[in-house]
């Protein structure tokens, strides 16, 4: 344990604290003396443990309203992480959908392929037949017109 000299109301005290707090107890002795000066100033001179309590009230007071506020805002943050979760996962649903139409979309695409490339074979070969067929009634015209 450390032993810390420190002032308040104008008056010395010894006080002990676990080594390492020096100057955490020193800087919350300051505090208090401020704050018990303040109020000093305010309310004149009403006595010393009347103030004292009067100074504690007030701390606690703002202790309390930073814990309500801190309360306030953790659950403001939770409702922020609900949110976003459902954001999220609105977000992921949204995605696999998507995800599904385009592999819907790319079989479909595949499947036109293959009939684009059925009816290219079949118009080469309705083509190729009609090609032959004509050269055919050429060829024989002209052994018409030969014989004839």
């Amino acid at each position: 344990m450390a032993n810390v000299s420190i002032k308040f109301n104008n008056k010395d005290y010894l006080l002990s604290c676990d080594d390492g707090q020096e100057e955490s107890l020193k800087e919350l002795t300051i505090f208090l003396d401020k704050k018990y000066n303040e109020l000093k100033d305010q309310l004149g001179s009403i006595g010393e443990n009347k103030l004292l309590l009067i100074t504690t009230i007030k701390i606690i007071d703002d202790y309390f309203n930073l814990k309500q506020k801190v309360e306030i805002q953790k659950n403001r943050l939770d409702e922020i992480s609900k949110k976003f979760l459902e954001m999220k996962s609105l977000a992921v649903q949204y995605k696999e959908k998507k995800d599904s139409e385009i592999n819907n979309l790319n079989v479909e695409i595949d499947r036109f392929k293959v009939m684009i490339e059925e009816s290219n074979s079949l118009y080469e070969s309705v083509l190729d037949k009609t090609t032959k067929s004509l050269q055919d009634i050429i060829s024989n015209t002209e052994l018409k017109s030969e014989i004839g």
